[in-house]
């Protein structure tokens, strides 16, 4: 099994390709150890020292690991945990486990411009954080304020509020004039 490796933005991340379907769809965010209990690639990840956090996209893996640990140092431990994960087939997701639910706020008053928001940000945003190691989720709506959630390489990536900020606010006002402004959850 050969295991691509792409940087990212984000320094503290890298992005693995296992040139197999991780989730197929939708995504998984495990920011904690303890978050990553219902998928055993991510408990699996979890137990190499100096990583942090983990991410699944349809076909890659987001790792992101500690300010005291290099790559060059971890980067074979978790090559080896996602080969061996992959090698025994065992489940990315325990059986019965789903990505949760985002928690979401609007009006529903609202409904058609989050609408427009969540087909912009689907269509126009996600493919392109995803190229980075990311997800980008759509958290609520409130008077002309979108609150979106950075996900995997994007969550404390230096350059995630400048993608917000001048990317992602700007285009949701150029096609949608009730937005203001974008903010971080």
């Amino acid at each position: 099994m050969f295991i691509q490796t792409e940087a990212t933005p984000n320094p503290a991340t890298l992005k693995f390709l296992p040139g197999r379907d991780v989730m197929g769809a939708g995504t998984a965010d495990f920011p904690t150890s303890a978050s990553a209990a219902k998928s055993p690639l991510a408990t699996r990840l979890f137990e190499v020292e100096g990583v942090v956090g983990v991410f699944f996209g349809a076909d890659f893996v987001t790792v992101t690991k500690t300010e005291t640990v290099e790559w060059h140092h971890l980067k074979p431990a978790v090559l080896g945990a996602i080969m061996e994960h992959f090698t025994t087939d065992d489940p990315v997701m325990a059986e019965g486990a789903a990505p949760g639910a985002a928690d979401e706020s609007y009006d529903e008053a609202d409904a058609d411009i989050v609408a427009q928001i969540r087909d912009l940000i689907e269509n126009r945003v996600r493919p392109a954080v995803a190229q980075d190691g990311g997800d980008i989720v759509f958290r609520g709506y409130d008077q002309g304020i979108v609150l979106l959630e950075m996900q995997g390489s994007c969550s404390g990536c230096p350059s995630s509020l400048a993608t917000l900020k001048m990317g992602i606010e700007n285009m949701l006002r150029h096609y949608i004039p009730e937005v203001v402004e974008v903010r971080p959850v």
